[in-house]
């Protein structure tokens, strides 16, 4: 780690272009803000223990700038000014996976967790003519988020690409590098010459409210859900919109690895295929090399200890700072795994374990209009209390006019609440078989409910507005 006094020297001393020797100077400066800047970012974004106040980062990141815009040859794949977003995209390329990003076949209960215990060992017992293997599974929570996959040449990032059809996805790797928890270059040392790892990015529940009161108050469409909201950020074909979006990367896997020039003393045939014996061992070591993984993560030694770490996350849930919609159970060894094998659309070793969604069903009442303090009208929805995700909900929001119109709500149906974690309770959808013929449709008031001026939406606008000004209080 950087030396605090060397901190306090790039400090106290910084090059100017204009300086007699900058140009003889400026590559171990630059070397020196990279290291120091990416040890920062790492520790701040993944160990969440920074390392340098806000001020003196960013006094020296304009360092970095500075001697990057000066002497432009400088600029370097791990140089953390690739964070801010490099110049905006035609389209988007596509990138073909060299394994492909499989699926993963779903359980909803304990009985069909057992039941694919139970096949894992059948199918092992057949294969070694052997009494039943105890088989001991890493569970994860399931990020509710979008499957990417980036890889690493000589540690250092390459590309990135969505996860597609699994045999193709987008090339992401402009967006891929804004995003702070992603490493341009690995920690520490003794990776593949080339490394693949796969992992969810997703938006924290507290991250998403932000962004939507930040665009409620630009007069912006809010996004419907955390999951959107990363999708379509991550799609983005100017990077620099996508760096000002709060990313985060979760790893959970590697793909494809290869030593190459360097091969590893092969113990078994699959030495050379992955970074360590087992998956949960995998995990530690990407951690060690500079990524973030999800701390809720373990390894348990039977299927009943398993199910058991399903209870105790599902109480956990509304607490956790993301959004989850199930835990994926993975056999931890990689012997085993390989024993056990595919089928043409998923691995036989690993199986998603889907939570019951946090909905109920309730009655709309009425639609109430709140003027926000930029003028824009948003309707809530009034329902029958009902009890969903942890709380009694009432009131649920619609967004604006056009969510109403994509739902074909009306006063008086019979709807469908969710409500996920510490998200704002939605209404979801309607259920149609159950409308009355004295359902009301929902009216866009013509004046302002609070200052009885005018309303007004404009055609390019999914915000209805009060013309009111500084009439309305």
């Amino acid at each position: 780690m950087t030396s605090s006094k060397t901190i306090q020297q790039l400090l106290a001393h910084p090059l100017v272009a204009s300086d007699k020797h900058f140009k003889l100077d400026a590559k171990e400066r630059h070397a020196q803000l990279v290291q120091l800047i990416n040890e920062h970012n790492y520790h701040y974004y993944v160990l969440d223990d920074p390392i340098l106040p806000d001020a003196d980062y960013d006094q020296l990141f304009r360092q970095l700038v500075d001697i990057e815009s000066a002497i432009p040859e400088l600029l370097t794949d791990d140089s953390p000014s690739r964070r801010v977003g490099a110049a905006p995209l035609a389209r988007f390329e596509s990138i073909e996976h060299k394994l492909p990003m499989l699926s993963l076949d779903n359980a909803f209960n304990a009985e069909e967790l057992r039941a694919f215990d139970q096949r894992l060992k059948d199918r092992l017992r057949e294969d070694t003519d052997s009494v039943d293997t105890v088989i001991d599974y890493v569970c994860e929570p399931k990020l509710d988020g979008v499957a990417v996959s980036i890889t690493y040449e000589n540690g250092v990032l390459v590309s990135a690409a969505t996860r597609g059809d699994g045999a193709s996805g987008e090339n992401i790797t402009e967006n891929v590098r804004t995003i702070n928890t992603v490493p341009l270059k690995l920690r520490g040392s003794g990776y593949p010459a080339v490394l693949e790892v796969r992992g969810e990015i997703y938006i924290s529940s507290a991250d998403f409210e932000q962004l939507n009161a930040t665009a409620a108050a630009k007069d912006e469409k809010p996004f419907v859900n955390p999951r959107n909201a990363a999708a379509g950020s991550l799609r983005q074909l100017d990077p620099k919109i996508t760096a000002q979006r709060p990313l985060t990367m979760c790893v959970y896997s590697t793909g494809f690895i290869d030593y190459q020039t360097s091969p590893r003393v092969a113990k078994n045939k699959l030495a050379n295929s992955h970074i360590a014996d087992s998956h949960y061992k995998t995990i530690q070591q990407l951690a060690e090399w500079g990524f973030f993984t999800n701390t809720e993560v373990k390894r348990l030694d039977n299927i009943d200890q398993a199910i058991e770490y399903c209870s105790v996350l599902a109480a956990k849930r509304p607490t956790l700072s993301y959004e989850i919609d199930g835990i994926v159970f993975k056999v931890d060894s990689f012997l085993l795994q390989a024993e056990l094998g595919f089928v043409s659309r998923a691995p036989r070793w690993a199986i998603a374990y889907k939570f019951p969604a946090e909905e109920a069903i309730t009655k709309l009442n009425s639609v109430d209009w709140q003027v926000g303090r930029t003028g824009a009208l948003t309707p809530v929805a009034k329902l029958e209390p009902v009890f969903v995700g942890g709380v009694t909900v009432s009131n649920a929001t619609l967004h604006n006019v056009d969510e109403i119109q994509r739902l074909d709500v009306r006063i008086g149906d019979t709807v469908v609440v969710r409500r996920a974690g510490d998200v704002i309770p939605k209404l979801a959808r309607v259920i149609l078989a159950e409308r009355q013929s004295n359902a009301e449709i929902i009216k866009v008031p013509s004046q302002c409910p609070e200052c009885q001026s005018p309303v007004l939406r404009l055609e390019d606008e999914a915000v209805t507005r009060c013309t009111g000004g500084l009439l309305c209080s």
